[in-house]
């Protein structure tokens, strides 16, 4: 299951983009990060990069 991003949380500061390394994150209009699901390959290094905790498992 891919991580889920807390919309709240998440200040838009790319550390989950940068630890993806599947390109699986990116920064939305909204300036939210989102998850392509079928990219993910669930290693969740970005919730450990996370620096606000606006990623979970």
């Amino acid at each position: 299951m891919a991580p889920t991003i807390d919309k709240e949380k998440c200040i838009a500061c790319g550390c989950c983009i940068d630890a993806c390394t599947q390109g699986a994150l990116e920064l939305q209009d909204d300036s939210n990060a989102v998850v392509d699901e079928d990219t993910c390959i669930d290693c969740y290094a970005c919730v450990d990069m996370c620096p606000v905790s606006a990623i979970s498992q």
